[in-house]
């Protein structure tokens, strides 16, 4: 997948990748996502934001996974 929303720039933003050279992170997007399950109200909340915009946002923070096993029972 081609990540050309997902920008980088060392003076914006510390550096972290943003969305479109806005000043909203992909990690502010993770947490946008994850508070606001219903795409509906992320238009309403964040209007600056498209569908592309998620999407990429998610699939960016997924290449920086790794298929790892971690037992959930074990952490807490």
């Amino acid at each position: 997948m081609r990540f050309d929303r997902i920008t980088q720039d060392q003076n914006r933003m510390n550096g972290q990748p943003c969305i479109r050279d806005l000043r909203i992170t992909v990690r502010r997007v993770l947490e946008i996502v994850a508070i606001y399950p219903d795409r509906q109200v992320i238009r309403q909340e964040y209007p600056e934001l498209e569908d592309e915009d998620l999407v990429q946002a998610l699939a960016y923070a997924a290449t920086l996974l790794d298929d790892s096993y971690v037992d959930l029972q074990s952490v807490g």
